[in-house]
């Protein structure tokens, strides 16, 4: 290759890494994954590497994200936020390691001590505190010139706005990321492509009262500018961070040696599927700031710390088919069914397409070869379509506009927040009359949460809706048990136990028969609220009645979605009879007013394992009848971790590190009993 096609080929690299990086930074809309954005960055540094002539100011070895929006103020930050070198290997650590020492000019047998920090995929900011006062919060920007984004940053409850500790620095910059945790995205997934994009569009909304309706979280992890800091290592600024309010990754360790370095990022790897936030791999800093400071930087990185990025598992097959799925609220997902591959052990048939404009973005059809991604927890799902492996006859897929079930037609509907048409397509049949739904209906009916019927699965709802033995929730309470005992599979005992299950569960608390109505936007947090307003079954029965349901409007927390929903739900006939059958079969309990002075009061509890003898639903619903409270993630606020069987062991290490007093579940019902 001559030297004019050389520069031809770099140059066309970095346009098209200047239009990556503006998706990314900008517009929060990448155009590819992070391991595609990765291998460009890498082919640029080696070219540059290999061929001494090429040289561009829009290199990544000069460029740090990208200039800072027009939308917003710029800042120059008072020390550079610089990016992180990438390591992909075992070896490139022991190259990093090596580096070091020469750089010291230390004996082969120095010990390199490192303060390992998984690395949350989410938004920089750069927090200015003054004596104790929150008063400048900033985006990365470029790098040296970030966003005010301070109003914004101000309603992230993570932050402290105020900090008293005697010990605390007259000035500096307090540095970490913003992000969402993945069981909140979940209600955001129809607006964004994933939790980093959405933390980062909620960051550059121009009305903070519109960034406060999003869960932001904010981990802290280094620091800036400084002034009157008295610290001499990472893990002492983390666990400094800690006692100052900040919030830490509770997975950060101290470690020396690549091999330790190499053992604990395969073990964080393998814990990745268990935590409720995105990691994208170990960030590695040398944990004396005194040897940081000699080690200093090159050109937009330091030389002190590198990150180790994770491996994303990637596999090319062909789309057989795309397969459409009706869900509970009549939401229509697109599958691929692909030809089966493995990928990083595990055989994948099946991917999502999550929904029609999905599809429509990536012009994905039947009989395409793709990439297909299975990282972590993410579902299976295709990165991009290999074009050049396209034939002509392959026709573009027109997504269904009736219902693949019942023939409905399909709708989207207006988001009066957005003002969009939402991305899912939804069957326009209401309750029990479309088949798919039907099922997901009875599905949820019975689930944990719900009415929890052991013995009464999906894969049994489905065969008894097959057999024609269900067709709406109150045939559960009326099954033919003679014909179920003359099944394969079923005999005499296991038709008595279900039969048991299923009496017994004719006694159900007031928010638990809410939810296992599967009503459109009431969730068990939703049902909870209805239920202690409305107290009695009876009021619940007669929201048919408009004046009635207005009245759900004074509930903090229910707002005009909700109230549509229930409203919607009480016009439909099946759904009325429903109501009526199971009120003749069922002892729905009235709401139990929650202790206000319980002994349980202000203590936050969590559970790993599973209990015996109670559902984690009924679990914690005693727990709240006694004025305590439940998260889902181990933090500094926890006061109790309840140990069940097989727990989680990341959970409790992690309540471990932070001294929570863990409890056996038999010390739980005791400390349960006290209060009762």
């Amino acid at each position: 290759m001559d030297k004019k096609k050389i520069k031809k080929e770099y140059y066309n690299k970095i346009q098209n890494l200047i239009k990556l990086n503006k998706h990314y930074y900008e517009l929060s809309k990448p155009l590819v994954n992070d391991q595609e954005y990765d291998k460009i960055k890498k082919q640029l540094l080696s070219l540059e590497k290999k061929y001494n002539f090429l040289k561009s100011e829009d290199s990544p070895s000069k460029i740090v994200g990208f200039k800072p929006s027009k939308n917003f103020k710029k800042v120059f930050h008072r020390v550079s936020m610089l990016s992180l070198s990438n390591a992909f290997s075992e070896e490139d650590l022991i190259n990093f390691e090596k580096k070091i020492i020469n750089f010291l000019d230390e004996s082969k047998s120095f010990k390199v001590e490192y303060s390992a920090e998984p690395k949350i995929d989410g938004i920089s900011a750069s927090l200015i505190y003054k004596k104790g006062k929150f008063v400048t919060g900033l985006s990365r920007g470029d790098g040296k010139e970030g966003e005010d984004i301070t109003q914004n940053l101000k309603t992230i409850n993570d932050i402290p706005k105020n900090i008293l500790a005697k010990d605390f620095p007259i000035e500096i910059d307090i540095r970490g990321e913003v992000f969402i945790q993945n069981k909140d995205f979940e209600k955001l997934k129809n607006k964004f492509a994933n939790p980093r994009n959405a933390a980062s569009g909620s960051l550059r909304q121009k009305n903070p009262e519109d960034t406060k309706k999003i869960p932001l979280k904010f981990i802290a992890y280094t620091y800036g500018y400084e002034k009157g800091i008295k610290i001499n290592k990472q893990n002492e600024y983390l666990q400094k961070l800690n006692e100052w309010g900040f919030k830490t990754n509770p997975f950060n360790k101290t470690l020396q040696g690549v091999q330790n370095l190499m053992k604990n990022y395969y073990e964080i790897e393998k814990k990745r599927s268990e935590l409720d936030f995105d990691i994208d791999g170990i960030v590695y800093k040398i944990n004396s700031f005194e040897l940081q400071k000699r080690l200093g930087n090159v050109a937009n990185s330091p030389r002190w710390a590198i990150a180790h990025k994770f491996s994303a598992n990637n596999g090319v097959s062909k789309i057989l088919n795309i397969d459409i799925q009706v869900g509970r609220t009549g939401a229509l997902t697109p599958v691929a069914k692909i030809k089966p591959i493995n990928i990083g052990g595990v055989v994948v048939s099946n991917a999502t397409l999550h929904n029609e404009d999905e599809i429509v973005r990536k012009d994905i059809r039947i009989g395409d070869t793709v990439v297909v991604e299975r990282a972590g927890d993410v579902i299976p799902h295709i990165i991009k379509v290999d074009l050049k492996k396209r034939t002509k006859e392959l026709k573009k897929y027109i997504f269904p506009l009736n219902c693949p079930s019942c023939g409905a037609k399909t709708i989207k509907e207006y988001n009066s927040i957005t003002k969009k048409k939402d991305a899912i397509r939804r069957c326009s049949s209401e309750g029990y009359e479309c088949e798919k739904v039907a099922i997901e209906k009875i599905k949820h009916f019975v689930s944990k949460e719900a009415f929890n019927i052991d013995g009464l699965g999906k894969k049994i709802v489905e065969n008894f809706w097959n057999l024609k033995l269900i067709r709406l929730p109150q045939d559960i309470f009326n099954l033919n048990f003679k014909k179920i005992e003359s099944l394969d599979g079923w005999g005499r005992q296991s038709v008595a136990n279900l039969k048991y299950a299923i009496k017994e569960k004719q006694n159900i608390s007031f928010e638990r028969f809410i939810y296992s109505l599967g009503i459109r936007h009431i969730g068990f947090e939703n049902a909870k609220l209805i239920a202690k307003t409305l107290k009695f079954s009876e009021n619940f029965l007669n929201l048919s009645d408009e004046i009635k349901l207005n009245d759900l409007l004074n509930i903090d927390g229910i707002g005009e979605t909700q109230i549509n929903s229930v409203k919607n739900f009480f016009l439909n006939k099946t759904n009325l009879k429903v109501l009526n059958d199971l009120q003749k079969i069922l002892n729905i309990k009235n709401a139990i007013e929650i202790k206000k002075d319980g002994l349980l009061s202000n203590k936050i509890f969590m559970f790993t394992g599973k209990l015996n003898g109670i559902s984690r639903a009924e679990a914690k619903s005693l727990i709240e009848k006694n004025s305590g409270s439940i998260i889902s993630n181990v933090s500094k606020k926890l006061d109790y971790l309840i140990v069940g069987e097989k727990p989680t062991k990341r959970k409790i290490e992690a309540a471990k590190e932070l001294n929570i007093k863990i409890l056996k579940q038999s010390e739980w019902i005791k400390l349960l009993n006290k209060s009762s």
